[in-house]
């Protein structure tokens, strides 16, 4: 009776050995077969894949993408569930070609990862038809064209990163529908055009390095509790920006430098708001008006740059008070009068500069007024008075 006991236990085994092994569905290795065409390698990788013994393209076709084990085929990028792709992530190895409209087939996949590598020509439209596409990450290519409206078809993105590439045209009007993205990188592009309503549980909204234009308007902002960093540098936006922005509950940091904004108005903290404010950069605009004293109610408030402005009048005496500041850079203004004497004591920990402005009494052996003031010359034209009314510019003690 031994014998058909052990046919038993092999019978198990040989089927327990093939379940394992999960075979691809169809429809996915139709989506990756076109797509392993285009992934034009650079001239060294051959040469260095022959030293090491290995072989070219990292993905075989003689054998299943999702087969167990997969340690000599696929080997770069794929990652199964069963008998589905629920993620491509190549490695920056400077893969070119177009991106295959047939990566729709993977309605499983969840990210979408092509990072640093030389892709080009337009995103296809049919990605923006995957269901269950959480990550959608193309950041540091050649893609070009517009962003699509179906790209908020995307409802279960949560990340989305086309950083770096040659993107044209406005943001989609309807970005506010989506719903669960957290993260948005579209900075270095050629975008145009104003903000629209965004995505109300973004996190992280960066769109720096394009050509947008306007004022920053309440209305795109309405409702984004969760935001935490704002990224908006070298731009072009006008305008003044309001008490609002400054009141967002989650904001931590914010980045407007390099853009044409000619106003401030910073609000004094209402009294049961928890600011979580961290860092506030606005150089290099257009801002005038008097240097905003309320900037010093932000209680963790450790980084504050306004430098390349327009700014005029004294430095508010309360600056050299606030605990929390480590950063504090307001060169290449037109600030006048003299410094509190606190900010050169050995006591202070604040870092920055102070220099090309129309200051007095600002030692140049401090690393706060290594640049050199404005000539009185420029200072007095600047305030339309003679120079000898607390505007004496050279006078670096």
């Amino acid at each position: 009776m031994a014998e058909p006991k052990s046919h038993l236990f092999i019978f198990f085994l040989i089927s327990s050995i093939f379940s394992v092994r999960s075979l691809t569905l169809s429809s996915d290795i139709i989506a990756l077969k076109p797509l392993n065409t285009p992934l034009n390698l650079p001239p060294f990788l051959p040469i260095l894949a022959s030293a090491l013994g290995i072989s070219l393209p990292c993905w075989d076709f003689s054998t299943e993408p999702c087969s167990v084990p997969r340690v000599t085929h696929f080997t770069c990028g794929i990652t199964c569930s069963g008998s589905r792709v629920v993620q491509l992530t190549l490695d920056s190895q400077g893969y070119s070609g177009t991106l295959t409209p047939f990566i729709a087939n993977l309605t499983r996949l969840i990210t979408l990862d092509l990072t640093e590598n030389n892709f080009y020509g337009p995103i296809p439209f049919s990605i923006f038809f995957l269901p269950n596409l959480q990550n959608l990450i193309l950041r540091v290519n050649s893609f070009s064209g517009v962003i699509p409206p179906s790209v908020t078809y995307l409802k279960s993105l949560k990340f989305l990163d086309l950083s770096r590439n040659s993107l044209s045209g406005s943001l989609p009007n309807s970005m506010n529908s989506l719903t669960s993205l957290s993260r948005m990188d579209l900075s270095y592009n050629k975008l145009i055009g104003s903000l629209p309503k965004l995505p109300s549980n973004l996190n992280e909204l960066a769109l720096k390095a394009n050509s947008l234009t306007g004022s920053l308007f309440y209305s795109s902002f309405n409702g984004l509790t969760q935001l935490m960093v704002v990224e908006l540098g070298e731009n072009s936006f006008t305008g003044t920006l309001d008490a609002w922005l400054f009141l967002l509950p989650s904001l931590q940091q914010i980045d407007l430098a390099n853009n044409s904004f000619t106003g401030i108005i910073v609000p004094k903290p209402p009294p049961n708001f928890n600011s979580q404010l961290v860092a506030v950069n606005l150089s290099f605009n257009r801002i005038n008006g008097i240097l905003p004293v309320n900037f010093i109610y932000y209680p963790i408030l450790r980084s504050l740059g306004l430098s390349y402005n327009q700014l005029r009048g004294p430095i508010p005496k309360e600056y050299n008070k606030k605990g929390s500041m480590q950063r504090l850079f307001l060169d290449g203004n037109f600030l006048n009068g003299s410094l509190p004497a606190e900010f050169f004591s050995g006591d202070t920990a604040v870092t920055g500069s102070f220099g090309d402005n129309c200051l007095t009494s600002c030692p140049v052996s401090s690393q706060l007024c290594s640049k050199s003031q404005k000539p009185a010359s420029i200072c007095q034209q600047a305030y339309g008075g003679p120079a000898d009314q607390g505007l004496n510019c050279q006078s670096n003690v």
